[in-house]
């Protein structure tokens, strides 16, 4: 049985999942806002599905303490390298069901899927806002060339299983497929919020290198590279960027030659 939510907001949205008896979901530290009393609030630095979790419950038949130490230590290692918290907050009910509503790393949308089992979702680093306990979870890291290119590291968390996703975006979240334009799309590095993974991530020069990419790349804020992403499946971008991708815009849109704001300085 999927765990039953409702989306409140319009710009800001939070999501309300209601947990009865024997449901679990797990957040980024982050992401809680409230819940009724009778739902308990755990810490755990493993995660559902991964070797920790499944070393962590071996240990308590009786054995194994040093490696189920030794794979939360990896687990915690992996969310530190992706930027998430270290641990995980865990919800469950007592005494009939309850609620906890969480919201997004930015004002913005809230998507909430059902997985099969038979595909899985790919989301950015902060995008991940809570999952159903029998998800399973994963860090994969793009490899250090193309996470440089992308200009944020993209470090995707992978997800896959059965059960209720919940992701975030900054402001409206869009749903596209790479396959209704050809197979593929060039996306805003800080636009990615999650995709299937019948989907193919990937990092690409614009055009030659020649004049007209160095000025993309000075004043463009995209730089010279742009993800790409390619295949048949559901792709979910947003609207507002994260912070250090503002940052950028700002200062391309201050870079040389700009001088807008130094010219009106001199007015008195």
């Amino acid at each position: 049985m999927t765990i039953a939510t409702k989306i409140t907001g319009e710009f800001a949205q939070h999501v309300t999942c209601q947990l009865d008896d024997g449901q679990l979901v797990f957040a980024d530290a982050k992401k809680f806002r409230w819940k009724t009393t009778n739902v308990k609030l755990e810490t755990r630095l493993s995660t559902p599905g991964g070797a920790a979790d499944n070393a962590n419950q071996k240990a308590k038949q009786g054995g194994g303490m040093l490696k189920a130490a030794l794979a939360t230590a990896t687990e915690v290692g992996k969310r530190a390298l992706a930027g998430q918290s270290l641990a995980f907050q865990w919800f469950s009910p007592s005494g009939g069901s309850g609620l906890v509503t969480l919201a997004g790393e930015l004002p913005g949308q809230i998507k909430v899927l059902e997985l099969d089992g038979a595909t899985g979702w790919f989301t950015e680093s902060r995008a991940f806002v809570c999952g159903e306990s029998t998800l399973k979870y994963d860090i994969s890291f793009n490899g250090f060339n193309q996470g440089r290119r992308s200009r944020n590291g993209f470090i995707l968390e992978h997800f896959t299983g059965k059960g209720t996703l919940v992701i975030g975006g900054g402001g409206t979240i869009m749903e596209i497929n790479p396959a209704a334009y050809g197979g593929k799309i060039q996306v805003h590095g800080g636009a990615v919020v999650a995709f299937s993974d019948s989907v193919t991530f990937g990092v690409e020069m614009v055009g030659a290198l020649n004049a007209a990419t160095l000025m993309t790349a000075a004043f463009g804020g995209s730089g010279i590279n742009l993800v790409t992403l390619s295949g048949d499946g559901p792709v979910l971008l947003q609207a507002t960027l994260h912070q250090e991708f503002e940052d950028d815009e700002r200062n391309s849109e201050s870079g040389p030659g700009s001088g807008r704001e130094g010219l009106l300085s001199k007015l008195q």
